[in-house]
């Protein structure tokens, strides 16, 4: 029988499922890179991208010609890889993947990843309703910062060992259903999205995976009012703020990306170049799907 993460009691299939993952880390295959020549991956160049992804829920690639770069590549390598329910939100152009960077004028400008503030951890769409789940998520470098702008991450499988090792009961609260809320989103007095509860940990009822729903925000965000509550989350802040083995950081060149199922991760601020044509910019789709299998390409 497979191994369900939230069964406190199955401490047997555990301890087997946290040896396995554990034993992935051991020689940094988490950080390796996967190189792709062409402007879209080979079947093998997909191979390396979904082992590297079914082992640590994350993967960083290299264009090796980062002028292919393109929403293209984005899209279709999306879909090779099984994801195709793009999110679409607030900010996101109208094929919804969002191209981000500074913006000093409209609707973005509310919201920090549009600044070059930094971010603080969490996992995407922490505040979308549980039909629109964020479980994937593709972030693509077109063109870097003058400096800064690191991506740190960590695999949230790895943060759930950690917090169940240090006290059980720490999942248990993150179980919670109403634990973690975020109040509703308004603008210019018009609520443009309701107020969300929901948990940290769930089980995704279309891949049967561990799912996480986190933001390490103080503000905008509302935890429940327990101790043992309160003690998670500061277990969880101290893991993400502390010198973590599991907690990789990278920062983005050109023509580099990085594909996820929707793990743990932030940014750092950055310096941006002054010329509009020169600054930081992202390709960033979100998805309803999670990686599962490679798709043949059709020849």
């Amino acid at each position: 029988m497979k191994f369900n993460p939230l069964n406190l009691q199955d401490e047997t299939g555990y301890q087997l499922w946290r040896e396995q993952k554990l034993k992935a880390y051991e020689n940094e295959a988490h950080k390796s890179l996967v190189k792709i020549e062409g402007d879209m991956p080979t079947e093998a160049e997909l191979i390396h991208l979904q082992s590297a992804i079914n082992r640590f829920n994350y993967t960083i690639y290299k264009l090796q010609q980062p002028a292919l770069s393109s929403k293209h590549f984005v899209r279709e390598t999306g879909l090779l890889l099984g994801l195709q329910s793009l999110d679409g939100n607030l900010c996101s152009d109208e094929d919804n993947i969002t191209s981000i960077q500074v913006k000093t004028r409209g609707r973005h400008t509310g919201y920090i990843p549009y600044t070059n503030k930094p971010l603080t951890w969490h996992t995407d769409g922490y505040y979308n309703k549980d039909s629109q789940t964020i479980r994937a998520m593709v972030l693509h470098c077109v063109r870097p910062a003058i400096s800064g702008g690191e991506n740190l991450m960590l695999d949230h499988e790895m943060a759930y060992i950690q917090l169940r090792d240090e006290n059980p009961q720490f999942i248990q609260a993150f179980m919670q259903a109403d634990v973690l809320t975020i109040p509703p989103n308004i603008e210019n007095g018009v609520e443009i999205r309701g107020a969300q509860s929901g948990p940290v940990f769930s089980i995704d009822p279309l891949s049967d995976s561990l799912h996480m729903r986190y933001s390490a925000r103080s503000r905008n965000i509302q935890w429940r009012r327990d101790a043992l509550t309160q003690e998670a989350v500061d277990c969880m802040r101290a893991l993400l703020n502390t010198n973590n083995p599991y907690v990789i950081t990278y920062r983005m060149r050109a023509g580099e990306g990085i594909i996820a199922n929707n793990v743990l991760h932030n940014r750092t601020a950055f310096t941006d170049a002054d010329a509009q044509d020169e600054k930081r910019l992202l390709f960033r789709a979100r998805y309803y799907d999670r990686v599962r299998e490679v798709v043949s390409r059709k020849s």
